[in-house]
């Protein structure tokens, strides 16, 4: 019996989300499973992966062959890098204590770049809605000028020229008189 570690389908149409089983690879992908390892869900940003760390290497160990997308997931949590450190104890390369330390490290690493992504992206987020703001705000102002330019009275220039046309024609009977 060939066993598969596999995304079972679960969700809406749209919004599908993952639970990540350990399954006989004759069974259909919605079908019987033996157990479930975890969920995964890539509607979210960055996805949501949520693992039996120990129930996934084990399997991995007895020889449960990971599709791609799970391989990437796994690998993505560290049970793969976890299975080769240990693959390395197996052939006496590394001890246990090498094994632990150096894992540590790769995990302390992968949660440094998550938890960067995760601040970007809410800083970008929240300059996003500042820009937006400011734009709103530009045209607001924008408007009520168009607004106030066009209530208020024109300057009256008619004024000063009837002034003009009266002196004129004053000059023109001083010179006639």
């Amino acid at each position: 019996m060939a066993v598969k570690i596999r995304l079972q389908r679960h969700g809406k149409k749209d919004s599908a989300f993952f639970h990540v089983v350990v399954s006989d690879g004759r069974a259909p992908r919605d079908g019987k499973f033996i157990e479930k390892l975890g969920v995964y869900n890539p509607n979210t940003n960055p996805a949501t992966i949520d693992i039996n760390f120990d129930a996934a290497l084990g399997w991995l160990n007895k020889g449960a062959q990971p599709t791609d997308t799970c391989r990437a997931i796994l690998s993505y949590k560290g049970v793969m890098m976890k299975k080769h450190l240990l693959g390395g104890v197996a052939k006496g390369a590394l001890t246990e204590a090498q094994v632990e330390q150096k894992f540590n490290k790769w995990l302390e690493d992968k949660e440094g770049k998550v938890s960067g992504k995760k601040e970007r992206l809410s800083s970008d987020a929240k300059k996003m809605i500042n820009d937006r703001f400011k734009a709103e705000t530009a045209r607001k102002e924008a408007n009520a000028a168009k607004v106030l330019a066009k209530n208020t009275p024109a300057p009256e220039v008619e004024t000063t020229e009837k002034s003009e046309n009266a002196e004129t024609p004053a000059s023109t009977d001083e010179t006639n008189g």
